[in-house]
């Protein structure tokens, strides 16, 4: 078998595995939200929140560094995952003992328990394990160990989760040592397999790694920023039952990344084949479509809001609705600056990138700090709209910069831009008159028919072109 055929296979099924457990994690919504109390359920929001930024700082994401080791270290591979893998071990026993001795501090300042940090902790110690072995596994189109572990991570967690959750009398710690647990034996594991393939440390792979990560840490903090930013200081300013709220809304309204998973799987790729050939014009004309298909996607999720509120919550997270709204509006955002990132990866200019995040994380903060103690946990989903607005329009400018404009229609853009964001008021608007929202809801599902039906044959087609590369 080829290697073309190898990868495209591989991909698909990483994108079936990523679509799964994206599904059990929202499956579960619902029962997590009853058996937990509103500020157990903020309280772990508020968790998860610290542990993407945690994630960042303590493991570097050394794996990121493998695209290019594998190449340039081809016959010790195995020995340099070993060497990246200890010197993350480093790294998380270095802050496990800070932490520790400095315990009082980092349970004020994260508002946790020093117990729970721990746990986080010891979490991010087998992690990389975790995630080493399934980038070695891709890199060599062995999909069937990643995709195998992925599910059993993730229902095991969830299962776990929700058998602690019943049996402890803390239902928070059930909640969070049971998040933690399968990955913690998972990752032992793998850990014990890459000492026996590694066999050796060597001090020059660590000389060679760190000067490709930590450009990048920055980058990843700001946008991990950016998502948990809000969360933190809700739990901090209007406390764990007003994040609750808002976190429930906040995962609701960023329901629709499942459904694009699968797409951007294959846009990515066939955008860096189409840059490379410089055939911008069918870029451009393909992007119109994939933006259409995902904006159309968004208006479906803002107009169902408060079912889908009452379905993963019940009713009493039902006064969360109008976070929804600007939260997928934000979410549109995102994808659309995604797409112009991709642009600067492609053409290696990711200082600018790395700037624009940064600046978004910044202008977030201060915009919470100013309006949340004001208008309470709302503010958060409209602040963070303008994070992504910003970051959106900062990218776009980085893009005509070096000279990249002709890829994608900026005038289109604009007008999905503002089109959206009208939107988004409007059917904030439309919450207090259910039988009008129905109307624009019985619309929407004609018109969802009409368009299946008549132009659904041709964007499938064209999806399996780009997935195969022939478009």
């Amino acid at each position: 078998m080829s290697n073309d055929i190898k990868a495209l296979k591989s991909g698909a099924w990483y994108t079936v595995a990523n679509f799964l457990t994206r599904s059990v994690g929202l499956i579960t919504t619902p029962i997590f939200t009853r058996l937990l109390t509103k500020p157990d359920f903020g309280a772990y929001n508020n968790y998860t929140s610290w542990l993407a930024i945690a994630t960042i700082i303590v493991t570097m994401y050394l794996d990121s560094t493998f695209i290019s080791a594998k190449f340039d270290f081809k016959d010790k591979f195995d020995e340099y995952i070993f060497s990246t893998l200890s010197l993350s071990t480093v790294s998380a026993l270095f802050w496990f003992v800070i932490i520790n001795v400095f315990s009082s501090f980092f349970a004020d300042f994260l508002k946790l328990d020093i117990h729970y940090i721990n746990c986080m902790m010891v979490y991010l110690l087998f992690l990389p394990a975790i995630n080493m072995y399934q980038t070695r596994e891709r890199y060599y189109y062995e999909y069937k160990k990643t995709v195998l572990i992925s599910l059993l991570l993730t229902i095991g967690t969830a299962a776990v989760s929700v058998l602690l959750v019943i049996i402890m009398d803390n239902k928070l710690s059930g909640r969070i040592y049971g998040s933690a647990s399968v990955t913690i034996i998972i990752g032992l594991i793998l850990y014990f397999w890459i000492i026996r393939n590694g066999k050796r440390i060597k001090i020059e792979y660590w000389k060679y790694a760190i000067p490709i990560c930590i450009p990048f840490i920055p980058h990843l903090l700001s946008l991990t920023l950016l998502n948990s930013l809000d969360r933190i200081m809700i739990t901090d300013i209007c406390g764990e039952e007003d994040n609750a709220l808002y976190s429930l809304a906040y995962n609701c309204g960023a329901l629709i990344t499942i459904l694009v998973t699968s797409m951007n799987t294959a846009f990515g790729p066939w955008l860096g084949e189409k840059l490379h050939n410089e055939q911008y014009v069918e870029i451009k004309k393909i992007s119109k479509i994939y933006i259409s298909v995902f904006m159309y996607m968004c208006l479906g999720v803002m107009l169902v809001t408060p079912e889908i509120l009452w379905l993963l919550g019940g009713n009493q997270y039902l006064e969360a609705k109008y976070v929804m709204p600007p939260i997928t509006c934000g979410v549109a955002f995102q994808f659309l600056y995604s797409l112009f990132v991709n642009v600067e990866q492609f053409k290696k200019k990711t200082v600018g990138m790395a700037i624009a995040s940064i600046s978004a994380a910044v202008l977030n903060l201060i915009l919470n700090y100013v309006f949340i103690p004001q208008y309470g946990y709302i503010a958060a989903a409209y602040t963070t709209l303008v994070g992504y607005l910003w970051l959106l329009l900062a990218n776009m400018y980085l893009v005509k910069r070096i000279g990249y404009k002709k890829v994608y229609d900026y005038k289109f853009v604009a007008l999905v831009v503002i089109a959206i964001m009208i939107f988004t008021i409007f059917v904030n608007f439309l919450f207090s008159y259910t039988v009008i929202r129905y109307a624009f809801l019985a619309v929407y599902f004609i018109s969802f028919l009409f368009i299946a039906k008549k132009y659904g044959k041709t964007i499938l087609q064209k999806y399996r072109a780009m997935k195969e590369k022939k478009l």
